[in-house]
């Protein structure tokens, strides 16, 4: 139990180490690459997705969000679902690596079942390249909404 309490202090600091060294100031931009793993609602039994988001701070604390990606949604007892969302938001840092956000925009089916609407709440934590966030995802028109994890990795531009 010891070196599993160990190790968890160690990754705790070593992922808090990583945090802004370089000073952030308004108009900054970055661009991140994320994968995502979800658990869908109704039907489907786990969904995957990659998606990229460029980041425009208005603030220390605000940035402007615009996400592209592709999502596939997994069933043994439904036609998959396939989209790409593109989305845009806000984020607002609550803490110096915590942040909530939200999403609004459109899913473009890839397997012949439209267009949705589609939005998305979240909660996350940034350092200067590792992001993780928690989100909701609603598609109103596939009829279908899923919990995801977010991994991934950012730069400066």
């Amino acid at each position: 139990m010891n070196f599993l309490k160990n190790n968890l202090v160690l990754f705790t600091l070593l992922l808090c180490s990583t945090a802004f060294f370089a000073q952030k100031k308004a108009g900054d931009m970055r661009l991140g690459y994320g994968f995502s793993g979800g658990i869908p609602f109704n039907d489907y039994s786990g969904a995957v997705g990659v998606d990229g988001r460029f980041q425009y701070d208005i603030t220390l604390k605000t940035s402007l969000l615009g996400t592209a990606g592709y999502t596939h949604f997994f069933s043994n007892e439904i036609p998959d679902l396939a989209y790409a969302p593109v989305k845009v938001g806000f984020k607002s840092h609550i803490g110096e690596q915590v942040y909530v956000l939200g999403e609004i925009g459109a899913a473009f089916s890839t397997t012949g079942m439209g267009i949705s609407p589609v939005w998305n709440p979240g909660i996350g934590i940034a350092t200067k390249h590792i992001d993780i966030s928690l989100r909701y995802e609603n598609l109103n028109k596939f009829d279908t909404s899923q919990v995801a994890l977010r991994l991934a990795y950012g730069y400066k531009l």
